[in-house]
């Protein structure tokens, strides 16, 4: 797969993700838990996009096989 191809999906791919996951975040219902828990709840949600993400990435950047 060409390098500027890999790059263009995985933009989209990461895009699209990061909205969805925004949105499915966005649903947890965690009104009624006391305010501590509801940030820890916020907070490991807003840092565990990263993982896939980054996964995302390095696919992306992933050096071209060399031509036999």
């Amino acid at each position: 797969m060409p390098e500027r191809l890999r790059k263009f999906i995985g933009m989209v791919v990461l895009v699209a993700f990061v909205i969805i996951y925004a949105l499915v975040v966005v649903t947890i219902p965690i009104q009624n838990v006391p305010g501590a828990l509801m940030w820890l709840a916020y907070a490991t949600a807003g840092l565990l996009w990263v993982l896939p993400a980054g996964l995302i990435i390095a696919w992306m950047q992933k050096p071209r096989p060399p031509r036999t």
